[in-house]
């Protein structure tokens, strides 16, 4: 594996009960705090992997049938927290964001998308395939905002499965290796959302794995907590999310000192995150 290094921090949160998230969860609301990363590449520079949440959400929500959307997802964010803010404030422009990896398009992983105007994204064939294919009035319903996306989306990407080398693994029976150079392998991690991708880095000190919304706390792989089942209502498919967790499960077994990282699990990352960028630190 080549070493990356990697910086991790969040841009902004949404609002969701407890008990909902996972079983016998506290009947109130939580922080889903939007996870993003940024990896710094030997020959490729700085990579991103999601983009968090923007002030767009709200340009996004103003009317229906967009605002279900809003109503149902209470966001918060402020443009400070925004991740080409926080770049900025670490003397990165976002012009200088040359690769974007996207685990899958729903608003608090794609909002910031637009800030990267020199960026190449990567993305699984069936994640963009359904962005490409449900209507824009529809989108909503699967989490999808579409004018968050660049609208010259399909001459900026590249499609994971295309690009990258595949490998065999003995849990995910298939990754991707980018960029053919074992610095970041992609794993698909199905379920929550059409052709959701986690990642595996390893750095100086650590393996990470960033696993997105394959799971939203690490209970549901340690303990076998899973959401309430009123979630599967906007799952893409509870059998592949159940079956993706046994993998991460199996993974953690296999691989104890690997740092798994749900986008959304503040206590599996509290210690890790900051709005500085130290790459000594992960």
């Amino acid at each position: 594996m080549q070493l990356i290094d990697l910086h991790l921090s969040v841009s902004g949160y949404c609002l969701a009960k407890e008990n909902h998230s996972i079983q016998n969860g506290k009947k109130e609301n939580i922080k889903f705090h939007a996870l993003w990363g940024l990896i710094k590449h030997s020959s490729k520079g700085l990579i991103l992997f999601d983009t968090g949440y923007t002030k767009r959400f709200y340009d996004e929500t103003r009317s229906y049938p967009n605002r279900i959307y809003a109503n149902l997802t209470k966001v918060e964010i402020n443009e400070v927290d925004e991740v080409k803010t926080q770049l900025a404030k670490n003397g990165i422009d976002s012009s200088e964001i040359k690769h974007v990896i996207i685990s899958h398009f729903h608003a608090d992983h794609v909002c910031g998308m637009n800030d990267f105007p020199n960026a190449t994204f990567y993305c699984s064939k069936n994640a963009l395939s359904q962005f490409l294919r449900i209507p824009k009035k529809l989108a909503f319903t699967k989490g999808i905002l579409k004018n968050l996306v660049p609208k010259d989306i399909q001459q900026r990407v590249k499609i994971i499965e295309d690009f990258s080398k595949k490998k065999e693994h003995p849990i995910f029976n298939e990754t991707y290796d980018l960029f053919s150079d074992e610095s970041i392998e992609i794993v698909s991690l199905p379920g929550h959302a059409v052709g959701q991708m986690g990642l595996l880095v390893g750095t100086s000190k650590n393996n990470y794995f960033l696993v997105a919304d394959a799971v939203w706390h690490k209970e549901a792989y340690l303990d076998d907590r899973l959401p309430n089942p009123i979630v599967r209502l906007f799952f893409h498919s509870w059998k592949d999310y159940k079956e993706s967790i046994l993998k991460i499960k199996k993974f953690s077994h296999s691989n104890p000192d690997t740092v798994i990282i749900p986008s959304h699990c503040s206590a599996s990352y509290e210690k890790l995150i900051s709005t500085n960028i130290n790459w000594d630190v992960l």
